[in-house]
């Protein structure tokens, strides 16, 4: 694997791969000393045109666990705010010997531009595009939910798990890499959307799509439902155009303790963050024992140390 650029471009093998690296770093974390040298001397640098939060520190927290070089380069308040170029940036990096870029970028398609164009030798961990792909968070689920879910996971998929992914299908990376994702392991993928936030050419993904939760929740016997954020800042008039208030959107599509109950017992509720308490999901149903959100951020940074070694440490054994 030379770059993760997103999840369609993951074989089964190669995704398990990943999972199960993820969950001998997990097991490091649980060491006094969390710390391991296996990529000292590497340098990964954290290039982010977008905010973030979580991604940035899982990823910076990753990198420095394997003992790599972390610089962190935010585009604001940088030369790409007096119109430096993606390239011209690339050719800084290059010059600077980074081993790994970690690339958040509001242009779908920028990460790919950066591995492909020539501009820098290093690998290129894509850390979301615009509304495409966010393939390290779908590994975070997919690793979330096979923990949970999966009896004895090392070495297995997600195969015949139905999981449930809620809300802002048509803006949403981490729903397109889920997706991919979720079938290449072998679970089935329940989309339950708005008719206004479900992306067009939908009859062509391997979804089923639903237009109301609770017809999501009576037609299928879901393992895992994963809630997504309205993403205002994405829509034309902030939400305004695509549904007619926030009390019918949660009234449809939100999760509450009524809808929860109603799940199979085992299910568990997942979230990418940031939450939008009381729109796609009530506080007691984010706050609930069934709830594992707290869990995937911290798996995010065993996934992530994961992908590092996979790309920076070849196929040496871990230390």
């Amino acid at each position: 694997m030379r770059h993760l650029l997103g999840t369609p471009q993951l074989s089964r093998d190669e995704a398990i791969q990943i999972l199960d690296t993820a969950a001998q770093m997990a097991a490091t974390q649980e060491r006094e000393i969390r710390k391991l040298p296996t990529l000292r001397g590497k340098t990964v640098v954290n290039l982010f045109f977008e905010d973030s939060t979580r991604t940035r520190i899982s990823f910076e927290a990753a990198a420095k666990r394997l003992s790599a070089d972390v610089i962190n380069f935010a585009a604001k308040g940088s030369s790409v705010s007096k119109g430096e170029s993606l390239k011209d940036t690339a050719l800084t990096l290059q010059a600077m010997g980074a081993d790994a870029v970690v690339i958040r970028h509001w242009a779908s398609g920028a990460a790919q531009q950066l591995a492909e164009a020539g501009w820098m030798h290093g690998h290129v961990v894509n850390a979301g595009d615009g509304t495409h792909q966010h393939p390290t968070q779908a590994l975070l689920d997919a690793f979330t939910a096979r923990r949970h879910l999966v009896a004895d996971p090392d070495g297995k998929g997600l195969d015949g798990l139905k999981v449930g992914i809620v809300g802002d299908i048509l803006h949403s990376r981490v729903a397109r890499s889920n997706v991919s994702l979720l079938t290449t392991l072998g679970a089935e993928v329940v989309f339950v959307a708005p008719p206004t936030l479900v992306p067009v050419g939908i009859e062509g993904w391997p979804v089923t799509v639903h237009h109301a939760l609770d017809e999501a929740i009576e037609a299928h016997e879901l393992d895992a439902l994963m809630m997504l954020r309205v993403q205002r800042e994405r829509m034309t008039g902030g939400g305004s155009a695509f549904f007619p208030s926030p009390e019918e959107y949660t009234r449809l599509f939100g999760l509450d303790a009524d809808r929860m109950g109603r799940l199979p017992e085992h299910a568990i509720i997942m979230h990418p963050g940031p939450m939008n308490r009381g729109l796609e999901i009530s506080a007691e149903a984010a706050d609930s024992p069934r709830s594992v959100i707290v869990e995937q951020v911290a798996n995010g940074v065993a996934v992530r140390m994961a992908v590092l070694y996979l790309l920076l440490a070849g196929e040496e054994s871990a230390e």
